[in-house]
């Protein structure tokens, strides 16, 4: 029932990619949100806005 060296590699392997691919994408969304769950992406500037109208 012991497992190979191999196995145990692949096992690790699997491990760090799951972890780095949550990473990624978790910080990814942390930065496209505010923390009240807006987009950043997606709010209009206000300061462009009064400009345009002087």
């Amino acid at each position: 029932m012991l497992m190979s060296f191999g196995d145990i590699v692949y096992i690790v392997a699997i491990f760090l990619f799951v972890y780095l691919t949550f990473g990624i994408v978790r910080n990814y969304y942390k930065n496209k949100f505010d923390d009240e769950g807006r987009r950043l992406d997606m709010q209009e500037n206000n300061t462009e806005d009064e400009d345009k109208e002087v």
